[in-house]
C-alpha cells in the first residue's frame, strides 16, 4: 500500500488504514486488526497516532517504541496467540514524524493457503474482516468459504461422492454437444459416449470407491437444481429484467421453479439470449463474404456474464442475481 507519512494529517482511518495511540504499550486490539487486515485487502496501522473527535490527526511521540516492537515480533510469533506470522523485518518500522516517533506497520493480504488468519486457537471465533474502520467477526461461512480456498485442488474438481451418474440432465449434455458440434465440428470428442464426454470435460472424476461420481463443476453445469441444492444448500440462479419504476419486474427466471433443469449451463444460455436480445446487430461483413453478427457490445455481455458465473461462490448464503 502506498502511503506517505508526509501527508499524515490528510489521512483517515478507513479500510486500509488504522491508528492507535499505544501510549500504554502494545494495545490488545490490534491483533484484531492485524487478523482483519491479513484476512481482507491488507493495511497500515500506525502506532503513535489518534484520531480525535472532530476526525483531525493527533501525532504522539512513543518513548518505549523499542519494546513495544519486541512485544509486537514476540506475540506475533506465538501460535497460541496468533495462527501465523506473516510479516517480515521490512514490514515494521520506527519513523520520525515532525520530531516525535511512531511505529508503521505494513500487513499483507494474506495468501490464500494462509487464510483465515485469525486470534487464539479458533478460526471460528478468531478470524476478524475489515469493513470501512471497524474489525468485525468473520461469519462461520466466510471462514469455511477461506478454509475451501486454502487448497490446492479447486472447487470445481471436488468429487461428490455421495452422488451417481444419475444426477445429470442429459438434455442439458445434449444441447451443450450440439453446440460444440456447431462451434467446433469434427471434434475428437464428437464421438464420445456421455459418460466418456463428462469424464473429458472434468465432470466426472473417480471416487475413493473406485466408481465414478461427479465434480463440483459437473453437478453445477448439467444437474438438476435440487440435486444441485443438496450439495450446495444457497445455490440460487436469478435473473430480474426491471423496465419501470412500478413493477418489482417485468420479466424474471429463477432456477427453482421446476419447469427447467435450473442448473448453471442453461441459466447461461437463456440468460444471455435475454439480455442480447435488444441490442443492435450492424451488417457487416467478413472477408467480403460472411456476415458477421456479434459485435463487442455482443461479447462484452457474455463476457460480463461468464465471469459472473465461474467466479461466484456457489457454496456462499447468496444467490447470484442479475438484474
Amino acid at each position: 500500500m502506498i502511503f506517505n507519512l508526509e501527508n499524515l494529517q490528510n489521512y483517515r482511518e478507513n479500510n486500509r488504514i488504522e491508528f492507535k495511540s499505544a501510549l500504554g504499550g502494545l494495545p490488545q486490539s490490534i491483533w484484531d486488526t492485524y487478523s482483519s487486515f491479513a484476512n481482507t485487502l491488507g493495511g497500515v496501522i500506525l502506532l503513535g497516532v489518534e484520531e480525535i473527535d472532530n476526525k483531525s490527526i493527533n501525532i504522539l511521540s512513543l518513548s518505549d517504541h523499542n519494546k513495544i516492537v519486541h512485544d509486537f515480533w514476540n506475540t506475533v510469533n506465538n501460535k497460541q496467540k496468533v495462527s501465523i506470522n506473516i510479516l517480515t523485518d521490512k514490514d515494521i518500522n520506527i519513523i520520525d514524524v515532525h520530531g516525535k516517533r511512531i511505529i508503521k506497520i505494513e500487513i499483507p493480504q494474506a495468501n490464500r493457503r494462509d487464510k483465515p488468519v485469525y486470534i487464539g486457537q479458533n478460526p471460528f471465533t478468531g478470524a476478524y474482516r475489515r469493513n470501512g474502520q471497524g474489525d468485525y467477526h468473520c461469519s462461520e461461512i466466510e471462514v469455511q468459504n477461506m478454509m475451501r480456498d486454502k487448497s490446492d485442488i479447486s472447487q470445481d474438481q471436488k468429487i461428490i461422492e455421495n452422488k451417481g451418474l444419475d444426477v445429470f440432465d442429459y438434455e442439458s449434455l445434449k444441447r451443450y454437444r450440439n453446440r460444440l458440434a456447431v462451434v467446433r465440428p469434427g471434434h475428437v470428442w464428437e464421438n464420445l459416449d456421455d459418460v466418456d464426454f463428462l469424464r473429458r470435460l472434468g465432470a466426472i472424476e473417480v471416487g475413493e470407491d473406485k466408481l465414478p461420481h461427479p465434480t463440483a463443476a459437473g453437478l453445477l453445469m448439467f444437474s438438476f437444481e435440487y440435486e444441485i441444492c443438496r450439495e450446495f444448500p444457497h445455490y440460487f440462479l436469478d435473473y430480474q429484467e426491471r423496465m419501470d419504476d412500478v413493477a418489482r419486474w417485468t420479466d424474471r427466471f429463477i432456477s427453482n421453479t421446476g419447469e427447467w433443469s435450473g442448473n448453471v449451463h442453461d441459466f447461461y444460455f437463456h440468460v444471455q439470449n435475454k439480455l442480447t436480445q435488444e441490442i443492435k446487430r450492424p451488417f457487416a461483413l467478413k472477408d467480403g463474404w460472411e456476415r458477421v453478427d456479434d459485435t463487442s457490445v455482443h461479447k462484452a455481455i457474455r463476457e460480463a456474464l461468464l465471469n459472473s458465473l465461474i467466479h461466484a461462490n456457489f457454496y456462499d448464503s447468496r444467490g447470484l442475481v442479475v438484474v
